[in-house]
């Protein structure tokens, strides 16, 4: 006879962990190391692959009609493949329908349903005290770009990226890809960091806090502020070619505080402190 879609498994008790996200048993006999997940309470069962690796299935078996393909899986003689076809029924990973993780898109009626009731089995236990969950891992956060604000044609503007990588909009090519060549030229006229009031057009007393950390382009040739302006490398400043949106933003002290620096660089290069 065939479980029904819900898994009946009886609820095990807290177990030393094995993997990141589960908590297993040693089984003996060639059966599955079984357990509970980590960040869901919810039962789990561990069946070992062929490259030896283990993969953590629902322990019941679902209809294969309401299972994903990317999802199914059966087992032969102990082991875990995914899923050949023909079979009607067929297992699918913890990880698919663990409440505790943001569930895949695509997710049919019925797995929706099933994944509403481990939900609630996790909340029953969480609430009884039965089971207490292991935060997911905190994810890197990327470090904040560096922007810096760049005056050229009597304007303040933002740029996309830090100063040494601003590249080129032109597109060349049958494909047109966009130029690999950055804006910035060791055989161009180079701007100067100055610190500068941040009030610029009012003319407020520049002190400490209301400077700002700018590339000043202003003393270089209205050409070479032009080209800047139009995010061109030096070759393609008179070629006339197909261009790429600019990525400047006219700069605006309320609108773009996380980009205010009040220090100069600490060497000759292109970045505020």
């Amino acid at each position: 006879m065939r479980p029904h879609l819900a898994a009946r498994t009886p609820e095990a008790g807290p177990r030393r962990p094995r993997h990141l996200t589960c908590t297993t048993l040693h089984s003996t006999g060639g059966l599955p190391r079984t357990g509970r997940c980590r960040r869901c309470g919810n039962p789990v069962a561990w069946h070992p692959r062929r490259n030896q690796h283990h993969i953590a299935l629902h322990p019941a078996e679902l209809p294969t009609a309401h299972v994903p393909e990317a999802w199914r899986w059966h087992l032969s003689s102990g082991i875990a493949h995914p899923h050949a076809g023909g079979q009607r029924w067929c297992r699918i990973p913890h990880t698919a329908l663990c409440p505790a993780r943001t569930p895949p898109p695509d997710t049919g009626r019925r797995l929706h349903a099933l994944r509403r009731q481990l939900a609630l089995r996790s909340r029953r236990l969480i609430d009884t005290a039965a089971f207490a969950p292991t935060p997911a891992p905190a994810r890197p956060t990327a470090p904040a770009r560096t922007r810096p604000v760049v005056q050229l044609l009597l304007g303040r503007y933002l740029a996309d990226d830090a100063l040494d990588r601003i590249r080129c909009t032109a597109r060349t090519g049958p494909r047109h890809h966009q130029c690999p060549h950055p804006v910035l030229n060791p055989q161009a006229p180079a701007g100067v960091w100055r610190l500068l009031p941040l009030d610029h057009e009012h003319q407020a007393i520049p002190t400490a806090s209301r400077l700002l950390a700018v590339y000043d382009l202003t003393r270089t040739p209205a050409g070479e502020q032009q080209r800047w302006r139009a995010q061109l490398c030096p070759h393609h400043a008179t070629a006339h070619p197909d261009l790429n949106k600019a990525g400047w933003q006219v700069f605006t002290p309320h609108r773009h505080a996380a980009h205010i620096h009040t220090r100069l660089p600490h060497t000759d290069g292109h970045t505020p402190a």
